[in-house]
């Protein structure tokens, strides 16, 4: 059967407007966003704080869903699987988009290959919380500690491959300590065993560990910031002797690859104007989240220059799952 080529133009422009329509139209019902860990860690609470803000400038609510496997690798290939329309997004931290691609190569997905990229929505300084059974109150003093009981201390992360694990791996290549690593199922589980002492260390954002630094439960070494943040009352990692140590568990937003550029925009859009709200900036200030809402093209900037930092650190202690 022949068919014109004027026929297939048509056919084309056809589709094109009607896309063009479809994103005009962007939303025309409610939007998912996938946070791929379990609920209760920063990703949950970062997008709990943005949602009504954001529903008041897209005129439609956002369902929040947890969805945690694999290092927040599950949800991310879920995002990434679903209709490039702007309906189903992933809320994903550091190691979904730099980390994870290295950490299991067998895995064969690269989230910045197969994902659209929209902004950054928040950085988040971590906190490096020690027991009280460790005789330390500041970080050198954890340091030293360690060095004097090489592998008689554990430390927490929320799963293998999350910023919170590789951070400490830095750590450990900077300073030469030597900690034993235990991996939880989420942020909550991993701070309750640092409670109970199962663990020494973990690092984690300033909201999930302030009320029991308050309480006398653990105490807060430092912050791993490039400076110091004005609502976490710490000192950093490089000027407790630690250079060039900075570690932020940051979250970002970002659609299925093909998603339709109108739509990334309307969405950065929407971000950026939620973060502008002074009630959305006094939750993220409690919480020591840094707002950050930068452009997809940043974002992507950004993201591929931390990528290759990580993929060092992972190659350099061997630490990739086979």
């Amino acid at each position: 059967m022949h068919i014109d080529r004027r026929t297939l133009l048509l056919a084309a422009g056809t589709a094109a407007f009607a896309r063009g329509a479809a994103a005009a139209e962007f939303p025309s019902v409610p939007i998912k966003v996938i946070v791929p860990f379990a609920a209760g860690g920063a990703g949950d609470i970062t997008m709990r704080i943005l949602s009504a803000a954001m529903q008041r400038e897209l005129g439609q609510p956002l369902v929040i869903e947890s969805r945690p496997g694999g290092g927040g690798t599950m949800g991310a290939q879920d995002v990434a699987r679903a209709a490039p329309d702007g309906y189903t997004l992933l809320c994903g931290a550091a190691n979904n988009f730099v980390i994870n691609q290295f950490m299991f190569p067998k895995v064969k997905f690269d989230p910045l290959q197969s994902l659209a990229l929209i902004t950054k929505i928040a950085d988040v300084p971590s906190v490096l919380y020690s027991n009280p059974s460790v005789p330390a109150k500041t970080l050198g003093e954890f340091i030293a500690y360690a060095k004097a009981n090489p592998g008689k201390l554990n430390y927490a992360s929320p799963s293998t491959g999350t910023t919170p694990h590789l951070a400490v791996e830095r750590l450990k290549q900077l300073t030469g300590i030597d900690l034993i690593h235990i991996p939880y199922h989420g942020a909550q589980p991993a701070m309750q065993a640092l409670l109970e002492n199962q663990v020494q260390l973990y690092l984690a954002g300033w909201a999930i560990g302030r009320s029991y630094v308050e309480a006398g439960r653990i105490n807060a070494l430092a912050v791993a910031a490039a400076e110091r943040v004005a609502s976490i009352p710490l000192p950093t990692a490089i000027e407790s002797g630690v250079p060039d140590y900075v570690a932020s568990n940051w979250w970002g937003l970002a659609a299925p690859k093909g998603t339709p550029q109108p739509v990334i925009e309307r969405l950065e859009r929407a971000v950026k104007a939620s973060l502008a709200q002074p009630d959305v900036q006094q939750k993220f200030d409690k919480a020591g989240f840094v707002p950050v809402g930068d452009t997809p093209q940043k974002f992507a900037e950004e993201a591929n220059a931390e990528a290759k930092v990580w993929a060092q650190t992972i190659s350099r202690g061997r630490l990739a799952v086979e």
